[in-house]
């Protein structure tokens, strides 16, 4: 058996997913964002733009997880899922409200007549999200929510090697804001880690669950859905970081 039939053979997973896109995860590990960060170099307005952002992205985040837990195929799926949104909101909202605190800034909440909003690449993300999980299946929700938890793991791990390589440096302890490692140390944690598995595990039981019950040959183009769906979490994971290097803002138009 030649080796593009071994691998046509093998099973689709969330590693599947990972390997298609890694191309692009390859690139975003080094975004100039993230490496100031570490550098200590970054701008801290950058990075409370960053924060304000990410903490309206997470609100839309969450509620995406409690969707897809509607569709969950059991209870103890639905409370996991449940699990994995009341955790978004607080330990990584909690982290975020820390920041504002320290900024004396008002945290964002998301409603209309919140002066803060998303801004262009963050509204992008979040309204695919929300549309994928609104109008498509089960499976597909959650391929769509998998980039959020193990691109920003993957960073993590990332950036604190990289910061162990870096504080060997004169003066880059000192350069670097504590907000920064305080992020760093949440995603690079055992304990974001362990949910990031939960969550990868319950993608590889469902992609199990969709190629060993597949009676009309559907398991194929569902997968496939699936894989596009992570391949674009991942492109706006890094548009998301993208934003935040430019502070990105809406045009005025009209004076509005």
């Amino acid at each position: 058996m030649t080796t593009a039939e071994n691998k046509q053979d093998c099973p689709v997973t969330a590693q599947t997913f990972w390997d298609a896109a890694y191309p692009m995860i390859a690139v975003t590990e080094n975004h100039p964002f993230l490496v100031s960060m570490v550098d200590g170099t970054l701008e801290e307005d950058n990075f409370k733009y960053y924060v304000v952002q990410d903490a309206l992205y997470l609100k839309d985040f969450a509620d995406c997880l409690r969707r897809v837990a509607d569709k969950a195929p059991t209870a103890k799926d639905t409370q996991r899922l449940s699990d994995f949104a009341t955790g978004a909101e607080q330990c990584e909202l909690a982290l975020h409200d820390s920041f504002f605190k320290e900024w004396k800034i008002v945290a964002p909440d998301g409603s209309n007549d919140d002066p803060m909003q998303q801004m262009p690449n963050c509204l992008l993300y979040t309204s695919y999200m929300k549309k994928v999980v609104a109008t498509e299946s089960y499976a597909h929700g959650l391929a769509v929510l998998l980039p959020c938890f193990w691109v920003y793991m993957h960073v993590g791990h990332v950036m604190l090697e990289l910061r162990e390589k870096i504080d060997k440096e004169e003066g880059a302890i000192e350069r670097r804001k504590p907000q920064y490692d305080a992020w760093i140390d949440m995603y690079a944690g055992d304990e974001f880690e362990k949910e990031v598995r939960d969550f990868i595990a319950m993608v590889n039981a469902e992609c199990e669950r969709i190629q060993s019950s597949d009676e009309d040959g559907e398991a194929k183009a569902g997968l496939k859905r699936m894989e596009q769906h992570f391949i674009m979490g991942c492109k706006l994971e890094h548009m998301f970081w993208d934003q935040a290097s430019t502070k990105l803002q809406w045009p005025e138009i009209g004076g509005l």
